[in-house]
């Protein structure tokens, strides 16, 4: 009966963690990764440039040559929590990025019958990755990572690896540029009995930006997400205005959800430093997604 409660636990906990139906595990590696990104629809692939490529397309970092770093708090629902480390810098000519994210889900009870919990335990993930990118002919760029990762559940324990792959072509139309990338390739140790499915994806979409009136910018972009080990496929998009280098304001919108679709967040900025935050918001009762980034260039 117990082994019964704990797998109904479990598997409701992916449910509500992943948004998705299907057959895959390790969901914390769809939550997006900086605030940026996830108000904008967690259009990643096409939008970022700056550190977050790591995350999503990793031909991105040749695109700029800047060091940064940047610190990430994921306040999600249902008592998941990540927080999230991504650095970049140049070495040799070539761009170099490391990423780490700790996400856990705590309180989760154990019980035989109804009544008070045997005990709680935690759920524990965690992937460290390395990446780089670079140009391969004029105006192409390929991007690759590899990421460690691991997953704790209760008692049991697995570590595996998982690998991106991305691709960026910046088109002759000014502003104008087509993103890809193929990511969670890989495979898991058993856990227990079973090995995790990694959610393998691809996404494909254009990103188009422009200035107006000389301290406007204004950007856009659209992904098409599909998710390999499902049927469900999603269309993520995002706009922002950035006045002056100074403050942003963001909009996305996400389709195939059951409980989400509309993100918004704003950013500020001061030399090199900048603050993003995003609002991921949830309908069925499950509560708001609120993230925290900071990100300093150096």
């Amino acid at each position: 009966m117990k082994q019964k409660i704990l797998l109904f636990t479990l598997l409701s906990l992916t449910t509500i963690f992943a948004q998705s139906a299907g057959n895959s595990g390790l969901s914390f590696l769809k939550l997006g990764f900086g605030a940026r990104n996830i108000a904008l629809g967690d259009a990643g692939t096409a939008l970022s440039s700056d550190v977050t490529s790591l995350f999503y397309n990793p031909a991105a970092l040749a695109l700029n040559p800047a060091s940064e770093v940047m610190l990430m708090h994921n306040e999600w629902i249902q008592d998941v929590r990540s927080e999230i480390l991504g650095a970049r810098t140049i070495i040799f000519g070539l761009p170099v990025a490391l990423g780490f994210n700790v996400t856990s889900i705590d309180n989760i009870e154990v019980r035989n019958n109804p009544g008070d919990p045997i005990t709680k335990f935690s759920a524990n993930y965690f992937f460290g990755s390395f990446s780089t990118g670079h140009m391969i002919v004029d105006n192409v760029y390929f991007g690759a990572s590899i990421k460690y990762l691991y997953e704790g559940i209760y008692v049991d324990e697995a570590t595996g690896w998982g690998f991106d792959f991305g691709a960026t072509y910046l088109t002759s139309i000014k502003g104008l540029n087509i993103s890809a990338a193929l990511r969670n390739v890989g495979s898991m140790k058993e856990l227990r009995s079973e090995s995790t499915k990694l959610p393998t994806e691809v996404r494909i979409g254009p990103s188009y930006s422009f200035t107006f009136q000389d301290k406007f910018q204004a950007t856009g972009a659209v992904e098409f997400l599909k998710y390999t080990p499902t049927k469900d496929t999603h269309f993520n998009m995002g706009a922002e205005i950035l006045y002056d280098k100074l403050v942003a304001l963001r909009v996305g919108y996400q389709t195939g959800y059951i409980s989400k679709n509309i993100t918004a967040g704003f950013g500020l900025m001061w030399g090199n430093l900048s603050f993003d935050y995003a609002l991921a918001p949830f309908q069925l009762g499950l509560g708001n997604g609120n993230i925290l980034s900071l990100q300093f260039k150096f």
